[in-house]
C-alpha cells in the first residue's frame, strides 16, 4: 500500500508551521501510517460520521489532542484540509463544516 497525501490550498500548511517540532513529528509519523499500512488503526484515522466521506486525522501528543481533516479520492489520496487542536470532547461544528465546504470547494474545482 502506498497512498499519496496531497494538501488542498494552505490551510493544513499554516496550521502544520504553527505546531513545535514534537508535534510536527508526531503529525509526520501518522502521516507515514496512513501512506504505508493498508488498515489504519481508528485510533489515527476515523470517518466522521454524519459526514460525506469526511475523516480525521487524529493526532495526540502529551495531553494535547490534534484533528486534521481529509478525504479520500479514487481510493488513493488523502487530501488535508484544515487542522486544529482540540480544546474540548466533541469536535467544534465549526470545524468540520469549514472542512465540509472545502471538500465541496476541491470536487467541484477537479471538475
Amino acid at each position: 500500500m502506498n497512498r499519496k497525501i496531497i494538501f488542498y490550498e494552505n490551510h493544513f500548511i499554516e496550521f502544520y508551521q504553527k505546531q513545535d517540532q514534537k508535534v510536527k513529528g508526531k503529525i509526520q509519523y501518522v502521516f507515514e501510517l496512513i501512506k504505508q499500512v493498508d488498515r489504519v488503526p481508528e485510533k489515527f484515522l476515523k470517518h466522521l460520521t454524519g459526514t460525506d466521506g469526511l475523516y480525521e486525522i487524529r493526532i495526540e501528543y502529551q495531553s494535547n489532542i490534534y484533528r486534521i481533516f481529509c478525504c479520500f479520492d479514487e481510493g488513493q489520496l488523502v487530501i488535508l484540509f484544515n487542522g486544529f487542536q482540540k480544546k474540548t470532547q466533541k469536535t467544534p461544528q465549526k470545524e468540520i463544516d469549514k472542512a465540509e465546504q472545502l471538500m465541496k470547494d476541491y470536487f467541484n474545482y477537479k471538475k
